[in-house]
């Protein structure tokens, strides 16, 4: 059975983002196949999207290698995220379907419910399913894309700490589903405009200083024959 290549491409992004493997550490197309319990092809392929999109890097006499990415690089990525969430909330307004709106507001209902129950376990989950779900309500499979991207490396290089306030968090969450579902395109990116400048405050370089964090890097074999991912 051939793993697609894009199913091990998820699966060591994920390990990468996890701290399974350090920030420069060599990644051996022998040690990744045997480790995920494929061939050496689909390892290769995925190394090569790993590269395009950041967070590997081909060195000269060392091969693949995580990358080690500066604090202005990762600086820049909150930076990104702050102009194009605004933009794909603004596109939601006018390209939403009622499906979307569904998500959106049942999203809403569960975080306000979660909070007023003082269960914050899966708020961060809810809170990335709902800003994954306002983006695709855009109708830009390209912005989309991008904000996906942005969100892997966000959550590869930052730690997020919990809001003090997370029902504020979840009111303007609501407020933005409100300006999407009337078509005010202008309000509603507006209020992720303010939405993202506050919640970027929460974010910590995992990283400060160019510093490296011990992290894991023995780990048993993974073998993902059948394993959906």
């Amino acid at each position: 059975m051939r793993i697609p290549a894009h199913s091990v491409c998820t699966a060591i992004r994920d390990d990468i983002i996890a701290g399974v493997y350090e920030r420069g550490a060599r990644l051996t197309e022998e040690v990744l196949a045997r480790r995920y319990g494929v061939s050496r092809v689909p390892v290769r392929e995925a190394l090569r999207t790993l590269e395009a999109e950041g967070f590997v890097v081909t060195r000269r006499h060392a091969g693949a290698c995580v990358a080690e990415p500066t604090e202005q690089e990762a600086a820049d990525l909150l930076e990104m995220r702050a102009l194009l969430e605004p933009l794909a909330a603004a596109r939601a307004a006018q390209r939403r379907t009622e499906a979307h709106l569904k998500v959106l507001r049942g999203l809403v209902r569960l975080g306000q419910e979660r909070t007023r129950r003082g269960s914050s376990d899966d708020l961060r989950s809810l809170g990335s399913w709902f800003h994954e779900t306002l983006a695709q309500s855009s109708g830009s499979p390209s912005l989309v894309a991008m904000l996906t991207q942005l969100r892997h490396k966000i959550a590869w290089m930052y730690a997020v700490e919990v809001p003090a306030a997370p029902h504020e968090s979840w009111a303007e969450h609501g407020a933005i589903v409100d300006a999407v579902t009337r078509g005010d395109a202008e309000r509603a990116r507006a209020l992720t405009a303010l939405h993202a400048e506050r919640t970027t405050s929460a974010h910590r370089l995992r990283f400060p200083g160019g510093g490296q964090d011990r992290v894991r890097t023995s780990q048993p074999p993974v073998n993902m024959t059948g394993q959906r991912l």
